[in-house]
């Protein structure tokens, strides 16, 4: 069996359904999975209701009805079997629609999981887009919501573009659709829709340009000295999409010079990126990246189902209430950024930490600790530590490194996954962004398991540094 036979039989088993439940993931990766899945399965005529869930964790196993409906995990549920065996879910009420690590269990549901087919770039989002796929052609329509829960789940951030099964059938689907416009060489830049150009430059980091990163003001010189025109006469910034092409080869052959002068690699200068030419200009829906920045708003603000709403195509009430959110999320993230800087973060051999206790909701430290690694100490893992509102007793950690920490050899899934357990924890992620939930009773001794362990990772990739 390969990984097209497990897209089909899923498929298979999924129309033979009398009735589905969805359970999925709230950031903007399990949104899509949401999204997609939910409409391929009414196209069918078949009943499908979702439930939506933070974590699949004892806290949340109660949401998931005990019904006769057939089970649809997405974007979860592959290092959480054990969960659903003890609830009592037998093989034939489950399918695990994943991208996570699989954690060994008794009990073997079936499962559609990229990974260990080799497919480490693909989010559950391309996996479910390729099942709904496998039900009927006519979905093809749904490629630009898979686009979107990869890019929002950072596939496309390590290679600078979507690579693999993703790039090759996904991307290229959405693009006969017409629902999809690849650039192949653009800006590696957020906010390219909607942010003024000099904004876009300044709160960039990756590359890191001196003189421009983090610095507006030096941004918007360094364009004024192109002689790039930077507002229009009503005095409208000019956003990156909206400049001539010509004016952007001016600035891309800059920033590299810039780059070159202070001898950093040029290698993350461009990027594939991925527009939609059927969404409004300069609204957030116009890219990849910030169409997936309202989802996960909203998935973070604990309303997933405006989310979903908004990629089924409402541009009214849901939208609206999006934008809304979407704002409220980048003030509270700002708040937080400045709270790390301010406060500091404590050092240990192979990472630093901050514990921001109850201040800020745990949906989005790990968000806030990425935007600070860039002003920190970034050849460091950060591990940032919160409450848990739901359960005093428990302690959220989140990390995030960079792209180049990762190439030494670093993983921090694996790192808080192992250290966790040791606790009667769990966690999960990526190489570049984890999280766990522990004890809190265990803070202190889980933050030095876990420095030894990306110690140990440190030395395996590069055994000159033992």
């Amino acid at each position: 069996m390969g990984f097209n036979d497990d897209v089909k039989a899923a498929a298979e088993q999924i129309t033979a359904a009398s009735e589905i439940t969805i359970i999925s993931h709230i950031d903007a990766d399990g949104i899509a999975c949401e999204a997609i899945l939910s409409q391929a399965i009414a196209r069918q005529e078949i009943p499908v209701r979702s439930v939506f869930v933070r974590q699949l964790e004892p806290l949340t196993m109660p949401q998931v009805p005990s019904d006769a409906s057939l089970k649809v995990f997405t974007d979860l549920g592959a290092g959480q079997q054990n969960l659903l065996m003890e609830r009592g879910f037998q093989e034939k009420d489950v399918i695990i629609v994943d991208h996570h690590v699989n954690q060994p269990c008794k009990q073997q549901y079936t499962q559609v999981n990229c990974l260990p087919y080799g497919h480490d770039r693909m989010s559950a989002a391309g996996v479910s887009y390729l099942i709904a796929k496998q039900m009927d052609g006519v979905n093809i329509d749904l490629a630009k919501l898979a686009v979107i829960g990869n890019v929002g789940d950072m596939m496309a951030r390590e290679k600078c573009g979507l690579v693999g099964p993703v790039r090759d059938i996904i991307v290229e689907d959405g693009v006969r659709h017409q629902s999809v416009e690849v650039r192949k060489k653009d800006l590696n830049c957020y906010g390219t829709a909607t942010r003024p150009l000099y904004l876009s430059l300044a709160y960039n980091d990756d590359p890191y340009i001196k003189g421009i990163s983090n610095n507006p003001e030096g941004a918007r010189q360094f364009l004024k000295r192109l002689g790039i025109r930077q507002q229009k006469p009503d005095g409208r910034w000019f956003v990156w999409e909206e400049i001539q092409v010509e004016e952007r080869r001016i600035i891309i052959s800059a920033l590299a010079e810039q780059l070159i002068a202070h001898g950093e690699r040029v290698d993350r200068l461009l990027a594939e990126t991925y527009g939609f030419p059927d969404e409004i200009p300069l609204t957030p829906l116009r890219n990849a990246q910030e169409y997936a920045t309202v989802l996960n708003a909203c998935g973070r603000w604990s309303r997933p189902q405006v989310g979903g709403a908004i990629l089924r195509g409402d541009r009214g009430i849901a939208y609206r209430e999006a934008e809304h959110m979407l704002n409220n999320h980048r003030a509270i993230i700002r708040n937080l950024l400045q709270f790390i800087l301010d406060s500091g973060v404590k050092e240990l051999e192979n990472l630093q930490y901050i514990h921001v206790g109850g201040r800020y909701p745990d949906t989005i430290v790990g968000i806030g600790a990425g935007m600070a690694l860039s002003k920190l100490n970034s050849a460091k893992p950060i591990l940032i530590m919160c409450e848990v509102p739901e359960d005093k007793a428990l302690t959220k950690v989140s990390m995030r490194t960079s792209e180049r920490v990762v190439e030494k050899g670093i993983d921090l899934q694996q790192a808080l996954n192992n250290a966790s357990s040791e606790y009667g924890g769990g966690g999960g992620g990526h190489k570049i962004a984890a999280g766990a939930y522990i004890p809190k009773t265990a803070e202190q001794e889980f933050l030095n398991r876990v420095n030894k362990i990306l110690g140990e990772q440190f030395a395996a990739a590069c055994p000159d540094n033992r």
